[in-house]
C-alpha cells in the first residue's frame, strides 16, 4: 500500500445495505436507500480501493479475501431469478489483502487470508450503486463470531492506517435488523426503532462527548433503549463498531448521511471524514 498524500484522509462509511438484493430490482420500499447509494459516492474521494465489512461474514479469527478475481456469493433466498444475475466484476487486491493481514497480526491478532470467498451482498449490492463501473480493486475483512464489540472495535483500530492509503472503509449493515419485527406496524415496534436510533445519533455524532464515554457506549449497546428489540443478533450492527475503530483516533465524531424509514423502522448511515 502507497501512502496517500500527507495529511489527507480516506473517508470511512457505514451503510444500511438493504434486504437482499432488494435495491437492485426496483423495490419500491428501497428507492430511497438507492438514491442514497447512488448519490453518497459522490461526496467522497474516489478511493484506491474498497475495504469492506461485511455483516454477512463471520470467521472465528478475522478473515481476509485475498483472491485477484472475486465471483459472488448469493447469499439470499426466494427472489427472482433476476437476483441470481447480478454482476459486479470488480478485481480483487491481494497484495493489499497480504498488508492488511500484516497490520493485524502486527497488533496481536490473528488473521487469515481467504483467496477462494467471493464477495457476498453486502459488498455488491452497495458498491453496484455506488460504483457501477466495478473498477475499483475491493476486499472483504469478515466480523468474529463470538461478536465482541470491544473486540471489533480493536480491530478497527489495528487498520486504521488504511485512511492514509487511500482505501474507503465501508461498514455494510443495518442500524436496525429484526427481520420478524420490520413486519410489526404497531405504534411500540415503531418507537423502539426510534430509540434506539436516537441513541445511536447521539453516541455517534455529538462533538462534545468524552472519547471514552463514546466507546464505552458502543461496547456497551445492550444497555440501549430497546436495543436487543432492534438488534437480536447484532451482527448487522457490528460493521459500526469497526468502523468507529478505524476512524476513532483522527475522525471519533461521526456525521448523518442517511435517517430514513425503511419498513416502517428508522435506519440510519455514518460517516467519518
Amino acid at each position: 500500500m502507497v501512502d496517500h498524500a500527507s495529511g489527507s484522509l480516506a473517508p470511512v462509511l457505514y451503510l444500511p445495505h438493504g434486504g437482499g438484493p432488494l435495491p437492485l430490482l426496483g423495490d419500491a420500499g428501497h428507492a430511497e436507500l438507492v438514491a442514497f447509494l447512488r448519490t453518497i459516492a459522490g461526496r467522497l474521494s474516489p478511493p484506491e480501493a474498497i475495504l469492506v465489512i461485511s455483516a454477512h461474514w463471520e470467521a472465528d479469527q478475522p478473515a481476509i479475501t485475498s483472491g485477484s478475481r472475486p465471483g459472488l456469493i448469493y447469499d439470499y433466498y426466494g427472489f427472482p431469478d433476476e437476483a441470481y444475475q447480478v454482476r459486479y466484476p470488480a478485481p480483487g487486491a491481494p497484495q493489499i489483502a497480504r498488508e492488511l493481514a500484516e497490520t493485524i497480526r502486527s497488533h496481536g491478532m490473528i488473521a487469515d487470508l481467504d483467496d477462494t470467498r467471493g464477495f457476498d451482498h453486502g459488498l455488491f449490492v452497495p458498491l453496484k450503486l455506488m460504483y457501477p463501473e466495478a473498477r475499483i480493486p475491493c476486499l472483504q475483512l469478515s466480523l468474529m463470531t463470538y461478536l465482541d464489540p470491544a473486540a471489533h472495535i480493536a480491530l478497527g483500530r489495528a487498520i486504521a492506517a488504511i485512511r492514509r492509503k487511500n482505501i474507503l472503509t465501508i461498514g455494510s449493515g443495518l442500524s436496525y435488523h429484526n427481520l420478524k419485527e420490520f413486519f410489526v406496524t404497531a405504534d411500540h415496534s415503531r418507537r423502539a426503532s426510534e430509540a434506539f436510533d436516537s441513541w445511536l445519533i447521539e453516541t455517534c455524532t455529538t462533538p462534545a462527548m468524552v472519547p471514552l464515554e463514546r466507546e464505552q457506549r458502543l461496547i456497551d449497546w445492550e444497555a440501549a433503549p430497546s436495543a436487543r428489540l432492534c438488534h437480536p443478533r447484532e451482527e448487522h450492527l457490528l460493521p459500526l463498531h469497526v468502523c468507529y475503530g478505524v476512524a476513532s483516533a483522527e475522525s471519533p465524531v461521526a456525521e448523518v448521511v442517511f435517517n430514513r424509514e425503511f419498513m416502517g423502522k428508522k435506519v440510519t448511515g455514518l460517516l467519518w471524514s
